[in-house]
């Protein structure tokens, strides 16, 4: 069995941060990860109806190389916003991409690539008018940044549901064979299920570590229903985002190979998953502090790892999940008991 990092999170990846701020009143949040440097990344979009900003910067034939921050976000399309307001805490803490002199006004421009969930129909008050809360929860999820953090409906993961059950963020970290740390965090708003049929049992639990969604295991047999395609009724309220890390040392495009591995881990863990109405999205930061000596096969390692840490922690977004409190969307943890 693989060894997780010290915490089982994103975090276990020396350099990196991550910050949460939600809006309980709106049901809606952001997510962001923090690299302490600028680093490498690529991306991989599955999904039929993504939602981005700047990843085209991300394409391995462009000039950006490093970037600053990610950002997930509910609010759809309203959400990219939320890119605005980490870019403006970036730009008050001197990071961003070399323009001018030191003392020039816009010195550094902060790059940062993003992507959102559809969350606008969750019961929330979305009647902001004018005020959108997009870039105010980007700051926050700055200021809020750390290497501990929690799990469930926290952040972007706030409002975030699935077929039949909560959604929420997750993550989970894993070690190589090689000693290449490798973690994941997913954001799960997916139009299909985590679990199988009506049960317990999370399509992930092949590649669960100890007991960090329940410690169930897979059923002997598939439920009767387990196969069924399984929908939300408006179906286009979704998306599942997910970040991996590293510390390896990659290029721009070994980085993408690694984004694209690592949708692997959406179809182990979601059924169905890379829908026409699910904007399903991989990023992959990679912070460099380890080299890498046997290209390509430390990359197949390195993103196969990443595959297992998607499936796990979009199985623990959905088993840490905490209601909306007004009866809609039951969580795991209500319909199939505590954690223990």
């Amino acid at each position: 069995m693989a060894d997780t990092g010290t915490n089982n999170l994103i975090t276990d990846i020396p350099g990196i941060r991550i910050g949460n701020a939600d809006d309980a009143n709106i049901r809606t949040g952001v997510t962001v990860i923090l690299p302490d440097k600028p680093a490498v990344a690529g991306y991989d979009i599955r999904g039929g109806g993504p939602g981005t900003i700047e990843t085209d910067v991300l394409d391995p034939q462009n000039m950006v190389e490093h970037i600053d921050s990610i950002v997930l976000a509910g609010g759809s399309a309203l959400g990219l916003r939320a890119a605005s307001g980490v870019q403006d805490w970036l730009r008050d803490n001197k990071r961003g991409f070399p323009i001018g002199p030191e003392d020039a006004p816009f010195e550094r421009i902060p790059i940062v690539p993003g992507a959102i969930l559809f969350d606008l129909l969750n019961g929330g008050n979305k009647d902001w008018g004018n005020n959108s809360p997009y870039p105010a929860l980007g700051r926050a999820a700055c200021e809020a940044a750390n290497h501990q953090f929690q799990l469930g409906s926290v952040g972007a993961g706030f409002g975030a549901t699935t077929f039949d059950l909560k959604g929420g963020l997750g993550s989970a970290s894993e070690m190589t064979d090689s000693g290449f740390l490798v973690g994941a965090l997913a954001v799960v708003n997916a139009l299909g299920s985590a679990t199988m049929g009506e049960g317990r049992h999370f399509w992930a639990a092949p590649f669960e570590i100890g007991d960090e969604f329940g410690g169930h295991g897979f059923p002997e047999t598939l439920p009767e229903n387990a196969r069924a395609l399984r929908l939300k009724t408006r179906s286009r309220e979704n998306t599942t985002l997910a970040i991996v890390a590293t510390n390896a040392d990659l290029t721009p495009a070994q980085a993408k190979r690694v984004a694209a591995m690592a949708h692997d881990g959406m179809a182990r863990a979601l059924h169905p998953v890379h829908t026409p109405y699910d904007g399903d999205i991989v990023f992959c930061l990679a912070t460099g502090e380890k080299p890498i000596d046997h290209a390509p096969k430390d990359i197949a390692a390195i993103g196969t790892s990443a595959a297992h840490a998607v499936a796990r922690s979009i199985a623990r977004g959905v088993f840490e999940a905490t209601s909306f409190g007004d009866g809609t969307w039951p969580t795991w943890q209500e319909k199939f008991g505590p954690k223990s």
